[in-house]
């Protein structure tokens, strides 16, 4: 047995081992370890690559962009748990139920929101779920529709900063990036900031719920009352319209505002992510409370939720860095490389080709697994090829979402089937999204035949 071969069982078995439910983090660290161990006794691996590991496990102890993550889930909880996505939603209803579709694009504008504050898909999709999904079968939405609405509305939180996955993102693509960038001699490497993937997110960001408007009213435009019979939201409410209006401008500008703060604060580089996260903590749990709406079991409810997702994630971290590791300790690089840099002679086909195993992946992994497992071993790759990393993180974490949202594994779809009513068959929900996953497919497109789509801002920016 060579070294090659025995690398590639080391990755069969590991994500051999990720499909049996057990704990990523120690599935990635305890497959590490064993296969080191064999690759010591066959004389494959070398020992120093271990020792390697507690300063790299000190880095992600002591890396400052990090504290961002367990800083912005509690200020996602925040917002989620005091319900301040629902009375926005409510406030919407009043506004927009005079206008065909109008439920369905107030549905649109809420997820885009929620994805802008809280980042968590999961949260969202159930939310937008619990809140909506019956008032729009209610008022004889078609159950598909209304349920690829919902899907795709809570998936942008994937995307749009500040993004879980663009934060692990950055943090991962700036090591492949630099470790391409000493492959190539260059010993003074540049870096991917947090700030650099928020700005470069921004405009896909935006074009998702706007291609996802256009779509609810061209069909509302050419079918209303005669094929899908949408009606016009009458909801029984005595409330005048200036009274709407304030109770709209009351529940839409706080959250706008505090977004605007938090990213503005990042992008321009006023504050480091980790600062204005904690900005953003400390502005959620001012508007709940102006709001009245925040207790101090809401707040130990989301502090123990916080600790749990961040103990998953770093878990996760270190599992992968063992991973990594032994995988480079064992020449895997060496042979991805020459696997690429072999059998697919245009480079732009080698980036489609590790896009699309990363959407297949998203079907049995989730993203943070994906991120710190696929981005080590193919980063360095891609980014010796001559890849702009920005335009490469935005390609991934739109990939992932597209993932996320498409049947038959997509996890939206999971998180939306535990809340629909029985009377909805999967099936709707399978054909409601598919529309969502053209325009997806479409805007991904688009950014991998225009990269500056992604760059602009971040260039506009540093500039």
């Amino acid at each position: 047995m060579n070294i090659e071969i025995f690398a590639i069982i080391y990755i069969l078995f590991t994500f051999l081992f990720l499909l049996t439910g057990l704990p990523v983090g120690f599935v990635l660290s305890g497959i590490a370890l064993i296969f080191s161990s064999m690759g010591m006794l066959f004389g494959f691996f070398d020992y120093t690559y271990l020792i390697a590991i507690p300063n790299r496990i000190f880095g992600i102890m002591t890396n400052q962009n990090l504290l961002a993550v367990p800083l912005f889930i509690f200020m996602g909880l925040i917002l989620e748990k005091t319900k301040i996505a629902e009375n926005l939603l409510v406030s919407m209803n009043d506004i927009y139920k005079n206008s065909n579709g109008g439920f369905a694009i107030s549905v649109i504008i809420v997820g885009t929101l929620m994805g802008a504050s809280t980042g968590i898909v999961g949260a969202s999709v159930v939310t937008l779920g619990l809140l909506s999904l019956p008032v729009m079968i209610k008022h004889n939405y078609p159950n598909s529709l209304a349920c690829g609405v919902i899907c795709a509305s809570g998936t942008l939180g994937q995307i749009i900063p500040p993004s879980l996955v663009l934060i692990l993102l950055a943090d991962v693509l700036s090591s492949a990036y630099q470790q391409a960038q000493l492959n190539m001699g260059i010993f003074s490497p540049e870096t991917v900031t947090i700030a650099d993937l928020f700005a470069g997110a921004i405009l896909p960001g935006i074009a998702l719920p706007i291609f996802y408007i256009l779509y609810i009213k061209s069909i509302n435009i050419k079918k209303i009352d005669t094929i899908n019979n949408i009606k016009k939201i009458d909801t029984i409410n005595t409330q005048s319209d200036e009274i709407k209006e304030i109770n709209f401008l009351k529940s839409f500008f706080p959250p706008i505002l505090l977004i605007i703060v938090v990213l503005g604060s990042i992008i321009f580089g006023i504050a480091t992510p980790s600062e204005a996260a904690a900005l953003g903590v400390l502005g959620a749990v001012f508007i709940s409370t102006t709001q009245k709406r925040i207790t101090f079991n809401i707040i130990d409810v989301c502090s123990k939720e916080t600790i749990k997702l961040t103990s998953m994630v770093f878990m996760i971290l270190i599992g992968a860095t063992f991973f990594s590791l032994v995988f480079r300790g064992l020449e895997g690089e060496v042979l991805i490389h020459s696997f690429l840099g072999n059998n697919i002679e245009d480079k732009h086909m080698t980036l489609g080709l590790v896009l699309l195993m990363m959407f297949f992946l998203g079907f049995i992994l989730d993203f943070i697994e994906i991120i710190f497992i696929i981005i080590p071993l193919f980063g360095p790759v891609l980014f010796t090829l001559g890849f702009d990393p920005i335009w490469v993180g935005i390609l991934i974490a739109m990939v992932l979402q597209t993932s996320f949202l498409t049947p038959p594994f997509g996890f939206s779809l999971f998180y939306l089937r535990g809340v629909a009513p029985k009377n909805i068959n999967t099936i709707e929900i399978y054909k409601g999204v598919y529309p969502f996953i053209i325009i997806q497919v479409l805007v991904i497109g688009i950014i991998f035949l225009f990269p500056s789509i992604a760059t602009f801002l971040p260039n506009l920016i540093s500039n």
